[in-house]
């Protein structure tokens, strides 16, 4: 796959995972139960999330106008996967323990956010890629960072 294509694509993928781990679940959005059978989740997407993840359990779905994401325990753990609305997978995310990242991550994070303190780390996997967003809280506000594959830190949005 051309490099430019999928640098193109992650740049699409990440908002609009990011935004809805951020955002929340608006009550706007309509959330379905995977027994539900008058739930607005496609066809396409459900099949393809039978296939992706066989053995989850316990499955909420969340559409958005932007997004279908499923919320689901799988071998004990608890995951979200984010498709598009026409059913390609887009990506899974997880709440993983700050140890996690890089030690050098963990340096250039308390060297430049001091006085913050790690709220929760999600760990996105797209296709081959994985990252890390840290949530920071002080007493001044809250902001995401990005902790790139390279261990590279990068501020990502103030959250409050």
């Amino acid at each position: 796959m051309d490099l430019k294509f999928k640098t193109m694509k992650k740049l699409f993928i990440l908002p609009v995972i990011i935004g809805m781990l951020v955002t929340g679940v608006y009550a706007a959005d309509k959330v379905k139960k995977d027994d539900d059978k008058n739930g607005n989740v496609s066809y396409a997407v459900i099949n393809q999330f039978k296939s992706d993840f066989r053995d989850a359990t316990n499955v909420n779905w969340t559409v958005t106008p932007n997004s279908q994401r499923a919320e689901f325990i799988v071998n004990g753990v608890k995951k979200s996967a984010f498709y598009n609305l026409d059913g390609t997978y887009l990506g899974t995310t997880q709440k993983v323990a700050y140890n996690t990242i890089s030690l050098k991550a963990q340096k250039e994070i308390a060297d430049k956010y001091i006085g913050y303190t790690v709220s929760e780390v999600i760990e996105l996997q797209t296709g081959e890629s994985v990252d890390h967003f840290v949530d920071l809280k002080s007493a001044e506000g809250e902001v995401l960072v990005r902790v790139a594959p390279t261990s590279a830190v990068y501020f990502f949005q103030k959250v409050k």
